[in-house]
């Protein structure tokens, strides 16, 4: 099977694809990754997979990357093409489905799904809430397919020593870490807010350290709160130290996680307790009580958490778990149970092998693919002329399937159609259901081995 992912700059999605071709490959299967130069190419050289480089600068989707696909799927009798995010997608499509009639999978890990997909692929959503959305729009074929952790490599008994040590954190010092990207979508609110309530606690006489690891576009805007919080405290309260390809080292050495999607995630496997940030001032500390909701939504959130919005809440969230070791212990183990039972990635892997043998065993056919190709052409070529026209106003996000308006839509549609989870206040783990399957795949016993 030909596995292509979005790019290689380190995130999550990315991250969580090259996992899963590993995991698929150990299962038996030939796995090749087509993906652009970058980071990531590392973790694709270490698991032992071949590797075929795209170019790094082109348009986006793109007739050179389909013609790409095509020629990989007719050199090499490719069974099917795995494609994560919507232009990898599209051009898989085009180069695969359409040309070859080879099925494609789509995986969705961002916070929306754009309206001009082929309906007639299978697509993976990480979160109840997106896919919920999604067929409501009309996209018949979604299965939940939530990021999932190498509970193998990301564990507790890690060590962090060395970590802090080197950045010069003392022994009875609470770090509080967060592993993203410095964007301004999705992350950056997240990152100041943290930023300032470490300040707060700072101030008030709490030894807290935040300890930021991560690059991109944001940095100086996240540098210049960071500044200003160290000044407040009188000593370095917050660190930047960059963006690490192997973050373990950094999880392990925290006391406490703050982090959303797939960072939030590895976070719980190493037995940290976890605060989920969001956007318009969401922050929620993960418990019994609160896990339902992020199961259902992801790890992630809008608006008012339980102790309101803004830097108040998420330090107040902090001061809880800052005070109390035993609670951070508990929570910790809490996190990692669930990280084990429900997001591994061999479990993941068997979710993803199911959807492979059943897009193998039931084609699609071309009276349904031509007029489908017609209809995502036009549409794509109308969303890039709307994108050109707002990059021109001004007015175009840098990430648009993760931009607030659309998450937001994305979120009220779904809660329309579907009344949120209740949260059980006062139950222990095991009665919350927490950690049942709502995946809805077949048994992948009898797939049969792909290429």
């Amino acid at each position: 099977m030909l596995l292509y992912p979005h790019s290689m700059e380190l995130g999550g999605s990315q991250i969580n694809a090259i996992q899963l071709a590993g995991a698929i490959r150990d299962r038996g299967h030939e796995v090749v990754v087509l993906a652009e130069p970058g980071p990531l190419v590392a973790r694709v050289h270490k698991l032992d997979l071949e590797h075929i480089e795209l170019p790094l600068h082109r348009s986006r989707p793109s007739p050179k990357v389909s013609a790409i696909v095509s020629d990989q799927i007719a050199r090499r009798k490719m069974d099917v093409v795995h494609a994560h995010e919507w232009p990898p997608i599209i051009e898989a499509f085009f180069g695969g489905t359409l040309l070859h009639g080879t099925p494609v999978v789509g995986t969705i890990m961002s916070m929306s799904v754009v309206p001009f997909l082929p309906r007639s692929i299978p697509l993976t959503m990480g979160t109840e809430l997106i896919r919920q959305s999604a067929i409501a729009s009309g996209y018949r074929q979604a299965e939940l397919l939530e990021p999932p952790v190498d509970t193998r490599a990301d564990h507790p008994s890690v060590d962090g020593s060395a970590f802090r040590a080197g950045l010069g954190i003392r022994p009875d010092e609470v770090v509080m870490a967060m592993v993203c990207r410095l964007v301004p979508d999705l992350k950056l609110e997240g990152l100041l807010s943290a930023c300032d309530a470490v300040r707060n606690l700072a101030v008030a006489g709490r030894p807290v350290r935040l300890v930021i690891v991560g690059d991109g576009r944001a940095r100086d805007e996240v540098a210049r709160r960071a500044a200003e919080t160290n000044t407040a405290a009188g000593y370095d309260a917050v660190v930047l130290v960059g963006e690490m390809t192997d973050p373990r080292a950094a999880y392990a050495a925290a006391d406490v996680l703050i982090g959303q999607g797939g960072s939030a995630l590895r976070g719980m496997a190493f037995a940290k307790p976890l605060v989920v940030v969001g956007e318009a001032g969401f922050s929620e500390l993960l418990t019994p009580e609160s896990a339902p909701t992020f199961l259902r939504q992801g790890w992630y959130g809008l608006g008012a958490g339980s102790l309101g919005t803004g830097a108040m809440a998420l330090e107040a969230a902090l001061r809880r778990v800052v005070d109390t070791p035993a609670m951070r212990h508990e929570l910790g183990l809490f996190g990692r149970q669930l990280a084990e039972q429900r997001f591994s990635l061999n479990r993941a892997a068997e979710v993803v092998e199911a959807i492979y043998g059943s897009a193998i065993q039931t084609p699609v056919t071309s009276a349904r693919v031509l007029p489908e190709a017609v209809r995502v052409a036009a549409r794509v070529g109308a969303y890039r002329l709307r994108r050109k026209y707002q990059r021109w106003a001004g007015t175009a996000a840098a990430d648009d399937q993760n931009a607030r308006d659309v998450i937001s839509a994305a979120f009220a549609n779904a809660e329309r159609r579907h009344p949120p989870i209740s949260q059980a206040r006062g139950r222990s783990f095991g009665q919350t259901g927490a950690c049942s399957s709502e995946a809805g795949t077949t048994s992948p016993k009898d797939a049969p081995a792909t290429r």
